[in-house]
């Protein structure tokens, strides 16, 4: 392992990288899915180590070829970057955990070593994006898995073409968000010369005065709001997750999104820094009002909708919605709130799409007139919806409650009129998701089942994954010296409290 760690921060790229060709060429129902299981929790355990290191180091630069920067490429693990590693590479397994029996129903058997590749390459693009130094290989990494999942996406419910047009409609948004993004970068290489991020942030304040340097800004934010489905740019999201195979709508929903997230969060608190950001330009003028109306509105489009997934998705917008409203703070203690519920909103999500992909697997449905009843048919599974939903909503004991409760101090630390008008909202919000989630509850345990509608739980293969993370919020609702306190971390490092 002493020979492993100092290369940790690229084997943990390279394991899913490498390992998707090989993974194309398997053949079988169960080795495709094993190896990449394997191939992910080597990944998870290389994040976790990384992790810990950080916490001691603050910092650790790995210089691939041996070229220093800014001249070579650089891999930078810092205390956000690894905490994001770690959300993306546990969500990654534990969905490979529950993956073996629901990929079946979804997708033919001799398209399974095609779908774990494009699987394994939507990993290593997000763990890319998460750890490289070089503005241009967030680009890269960002094609990496833009493209495996538009792939996954396709590969939708069988003989179902609206996962063909979801994953079209995703690829045409996606695109101009990636063009966007790199014509961002490319007008910041223009005006400093240098694609190192380090070395971009420390040329950035001498230009930042510069028409080619605000142009680069204007293009980033909203080539990256596009791609974390930012309201209003978030009309790809609702199709894409609910006609994409089950597992790969838990799986986006709790890391493809929240990787946009941090990506955002590194622009600005990075690169850009808090005077330009929220002085120079004021994003705030921008981001808080739109997370606002995100997670008011869309809170209330979840409402009236009739397929499980796309209430889920519309509340996904909602939630990111919250994440964007605490960056806009600019305060350490509403940065701390957007980190933390990057994690918290990963593993309640993908919780409840597990656990909606159970239902669908006996149902055959996610129309909640389809799952009328489900909850005498399947008392675990519905159990779980249920606990799923009170985290969704905030209930105390939960990570929604944590996330809150911090992005609660952060808009009332401002201490004006829009910081109440703020704290209302995620008020208002909350009283939403009651409601679209009593909804779901009313329909699976108050409602008749359908004559003939099949009856039984999943398979234990499914059904502990779905429970360990049903598990795994409360205990991080309760316990959140992991949780917080990595985030707290993140937040002061980026502040420049480290």
């Amino acid at each position: 392992m002493n020979m492993v760690m100092p290369h940790a921060p690229v084997l943990a790229i390279l394991l899913p990288l490498l390992g998707a060709p090989i993974c194309a060429l398997l053949r079988g129902e169960n080795f495709p899915w094993a190896f990449t299981t394997i191939l992910s929790a080597l990944s998870l355990a290389l994040s976790v180590e990384l992790l810990f290191l950080t916490a001691e180091a603050g910092r650790i630069s790995y210089e691939i070829g041996g070229w220093p920067p800014p001249w070579g490429i650089e891999y930078v693990v810092d205390p956000l970057s690894a905490f994001v590693m770690l959300v993306i590479s546990g969500i990654s397994t534990g969905v490979l955990l529950y993956a073996r029996e629901s990929i079946l129903k979804e997708v033919a058997p001799k398209r399974l070593g095609l779908f774990f590749a494009a699987y394994l390459l939507a990993l290593a693009g997000m763990m890319g994006i998460a750890v490289t130094g070089d503005a241009f290989n967030i680009f890269v990494f960002m094609e990496i898995m833009s493209l495996s999942s538009y792939v996954l996406i396709a590969m939708g419910e069988k003989n179902d073409r609206r996962a063909l047009t979801a994953a079209f409609q995703y690829l045409i948004i996606g695109t101009i968000g990636a063009t966007f993004i790199l014509i961002g970068v490319g007008l910041l290489y223009l005006m400093t010369g240098t694609l190192n991020i380090a070395d971009i942030a420390s040329k950035f304040e001498a230009v930042s005065d510069t028409r080619p340097v605000q142009a680069a800004v204007g293009f980033l934010v909203i080539g990256i709001a596009i791609k974390l489905a930012m309201f209003p740019f978030h009309i790809w999201l609702p199709n894409a997750y609910s006609y994409a195979p089950s597992i790969v709508t838990a799986f986006f929903a709790g890391t493809a999104t929240k990787v946009s997230v941090y990506l955002l969060i590194r622009f600005i608190f990075t690169i850009f820094g808090i005077d330009f950001s929220f002085e120079m330009v004021n994003l705030s003028e921008v981001l808080l009002p739109l997370g606002a109306i995100a997670f008011l509105s869309m809170s209330v489009v979840a409402i009236f909708q009739n397929n499980l997934k796309r209430l889920l998705a519309f509340s996904s917008v909602a939630q990111l919605g919250y994440m964007t409203v605490g960056i806009a703070l600019a305060s350490e203690t509403g940065l701390t709130a957007s980190i933390l519920h990057i994690f918290n909103h990963a593993v309640v999500k993908t919780g409840l799409f597990l656990a909606v992909g159970a239902m669908f697997f006996t149902a055959g449905s996610v129309y909640l007139k389809d799952l009328a009843g489900i909850g005498q048919r399947m008392p675990l599974t519905s159990l779980a919806f249920v606990l799923g939903g009170l985290a969704l909503i905030g209930v105390p004991l939960t990570p929604g409650f944590i996330s809150k409760w911090y992005l609660l101090e952060a808009v009332l630390e401002r201490g004006d009129s829009v910081g109440y008008a703020l704290a209302a909202g995620m008020l208002i919000s909350s009283l939403f998701a009651v409601i679209y989630v009593w909804r779901v509850v009313e329909q699976i345990y108050f409602k008749p089942s359908p004559e003939g509608a099949a009856k039984g739980e999943v398979p234990l293969t499914m059904l502990v994954p779905v429970w360990l993370f049903v598990g795994a919020m409360f205990y991080f609702g309760i316990e959140t010296s992991l949780n917080a306190g990595f985030a707290e971390a993140a937040a002061k490092f980026l502040m420049g409290g480290q």
